[in-house]
């Protein structure tokens, strides 16, 4: 019987796993959260927060990591007059990992015309340092802008839920489609090429 008791729990942690990852940095999503995916701003309750929401107004600058493909600074999110990826990420989620592959791959067929930030809110301490993002943003072969946001204001903002947090941008700073948990590569390449 506690084999079988076993096998379930660690059955469920897979699936919130691939379900998506809580965006406040503490733990794995529950089981029955689901992907959202908007494709019109329109939804209150996925577009980016409006003046006097409480929630942060955008644009938002964010320090941005000395890493692979990133450098020390700042970066305005979304990008002025550009078309603009944004990717929210930790480092101890599951789904981020398995969403830099097809963040990678439009990056090298967008990158050009499309500004791509990924951020994440994690806080430094505890046995987390600024150099375990740039190794973990390495491995996983990031390289575009990655920024830090420990105050999660980006978050806030863009009224993320959990993580990965996808928003695209269009060039005149709109949200145009969110998608909380793991999007698909074909979702968001139709979601890039709307506003490239």
């Amino acid at each position: 019987m506690r084999r079988r008791a076993l096998l379930s729990l660690l059955a469920g942690a897979g699936v919130a796993g691939v379900a998506g990852c809580l965006g406040d940095g503490s733990a794995p999503a529950e089981a029955g959260d689901a992907a959202e995916t908007t494709s019109d701003a329109a939804d209150p309750a996925s577009a980016t927060a409006s003046s006097g929401s409480g929630s942060g107004d955008l644009p938002l600058v964010v320090d941005t990591v000395d890493a692979q493909g990133s450098s020390a600074g700042e970066v305005r999110i979304p990008a002025e007059g550009a078309p603009t990826v944004l990717d929210l990420f930790a480092t101890w989620c599951a789904p981020c990992v398995a969403q830099m592959e097809s963040l990678r791959t439009l990056h090298e067929e967008f990158g050009d015309d499309v500004a791509f930030v990924s951020v994440t809110n994690e806080r430094l301490g505890g046995g987390l340092t600024m150099d375990d993002i740039r190794d973990w943003w390495a491995e996983h072969d990031g390289n575009w802008t990655v920024g830090h946001d420990p105050d999660s204001s980006l978050m806030r903002a863009v009224r993320a839920n959990g993580l990965p947090y996808l928003v695209v941008f269009d060039a005149d700073g709109e949200a145009t489609w969110t998608h909380r948990g793991l999007a698909s590569e074909e979702n968001l390449r139709a979601a890039v090429e709307d506003v490239a």
